[in-house]
């Protein structure tokens, strides 16, 4: 279920975030630490387990090194909640902007929907078996009348035929068959209103409303289907009578609370540096607006209040022109975990253009052979692409691991348009083709600029 991390040691989840993420030790070490904390805290029986705080993460470093990533494969290796946020999108109160607790309601609307859906796959198979009875139900309509009820050999008749029909429809040879019946049609309209204060959409379930205030008063309707469609919706329909609203609520709730994990990208771009006696009014705001939010405090949603207290903040940031420090004292001490991650090197490239799960020569093979062509590449080409890409970002902008995705669409432009072709069946890329086309790319600055 959502948020179980029983297994997840800390070494455990460095070997897992180790399969997608090249490098960036220090950090890896700090997350698995703050997750496994997390399980620790819900082991302690005592109130002291209310006590204990998470321990928010802040991680430094330039644009393309991992940040984020390592945030979001933590938040899908423990199955829990998580959002990614701008800290630059963030306005204090009375500006302009979307307010900070907006962070808290997507992230519970996310949970909803997450454990909602793990809800739904956990009763597919009892929802399966209802829907097949219907279905027979319909294909084999019951011709008992009420004088025949003691008939044996009639119901044993009537049951063999049944048992075959289920044999048929378990195979699906009646999935073509049409069969006809009655359903409620009950309105499923969502009504949205502008909430003035926060400029933050709530919905209101104007179905739920309708039932609450007229009940009873759901149309019937002739729905006409081939069996495997009627299968399918009577599967879905049982699988939400089985899922309460309420149930969904209360887990997910319980989810946020103790599971979630907010994500506050370019932190640094909210820090507010004293600059001869003058600090930026409005940076300052929106920190002092996140403060309660990290220290634990109570946001209402459309799904009942939530408290943040036990929500793990992962924070992140350039700061190539701020520090830390540049942040309120308050704000600094809710993030007590700083970690540095180092830019990237050519031998950090080398690695992650192959060793990684999603490595992007794989991602690359993978479309190439969707067009019949088998894409190779020598361990002398790898190189050459990492040492162009570590030049482009040394002579650029360092973009990070997002200059090898510029890299290698520049070197297989060509290839990608004209595919697919009978004239390319294989290709081979080698140093002279990487050379070939990258070189002059990366030698003409001008070039380069508009290019890379």
């Amino acid at each position: 279920m959502i948020g179980s991390t029983d297994n997840l040691t800390p070494a455990k989840v460095v070997e897992e975030l180790d399969k997608f993420i090249v490098g960036q030790q220090a950090a890896k070490r700090s997350v698995a630490i703050a997750l496994r904390n997390r399980w620790r805290r819900q082991q302690i029986s005592s109130s002291l387990q209310q006590e204990i705080m998470p321990n928010n993460i802040i991680l430094i470093g330039p644009t393309g090194v991992g940040k984020t990533e390592i945030a979001r494969r933590l938040s899908k290796l423990a199955n829990a909640p998580f959002i990614k946020v701008e800290a630059s999108k963030f306005t204090e109160v009375g500006y302009v902007g979307r307010d900070v607790e907006s962070m808290v309601r997507e992230l519970m609307t996310n949970a909803f929907n997450q454990t909602r859906n793990q809800m739904l796959d956990a009763v597919q198979e009892q929802a399966f078996m209802v829907a097949l009875e219907r279905v027979l139900d319909l294909l084999l309509p019951s011709t008992k009348s009420k004088n025949a009820e003691s008939d044996p050999e009639s119901e044993a008749r009537r049951q063999r035929s049944r048992e075959k029909m289920m044999d048929k429809l378990m195979s699906g040879k009646l999935d073509d068959r049409e069969v006809e019946f009655e359903a409620e049609d009950s309105p499923t309209a969502t009504f949205e209103l502008i909430n003035p204060q926060n400029m933050d959409m709530a919905e209101f379930d104007i179905s739920e409303m309708i039932t609450n205030l007229f009940p009873g008063q759901h149309k019937k309707k002739r729905l006409r289907m081939s069996v495997d469609d009627a299968m399918e919706y009577f599967i879905n329909k049982e699988a939400n009578r089985m899922v309460s609203k309420e149930k969904v609520e209360e887990a997910a709730r319980a989810a946020v609370e103790n599971n979630g994990i907010i994500f506050i990208d370019e932190i640094d771009k909210i820090a507010s540096p004293d600059r001869h006696g003058q600090i930026d009014i409005s940076r300052s705001g929106v920190q002092r607006d996140l403060l309660p939010i990290v220290e634990g405090s109570v946001v209402p949603t459309k799904y009942g209040p939530i408290d943040t207290s036990h929500i793990l903040f992962i924070a992140a940031g350039a700061f190539h022109t701020t520090k830390p420090s540049d942040l309120i004292p308050e704000l600094q001490g809710r993030f007590p975990i700083r970690v540095e991650l180092q830019s990237l090197t050519q031998a950090d490239f080398e690695r992650i253009l192959v060793e990684p799960e999603n490595a992007l020569i794989k991602q690359y093979k993978a479309l190439f052979a969707a067009d019949g062509c088998k894409l190779s590449f020598s361990k002398e080409a790898v190189a050459e692409i990492a040492r162009f890409a570590a030049l482009a970002n040394e002579k650029m902008e360092d973009i990070g691991a997002r200059r090898l995705h510029t890299i290698m669409n520049n070197l297989l432009d060509e290839y990608l348009f004209d595919m697919p072709s009978p004239k390319i069946k294989s290709l081979k890329v080698t140093p002279k083709l990487v050379a070939d086309k990258l070189a002059r790319v990366i030698e003409s600055e001008d070039l380069a600029r508009f290019i890379l």
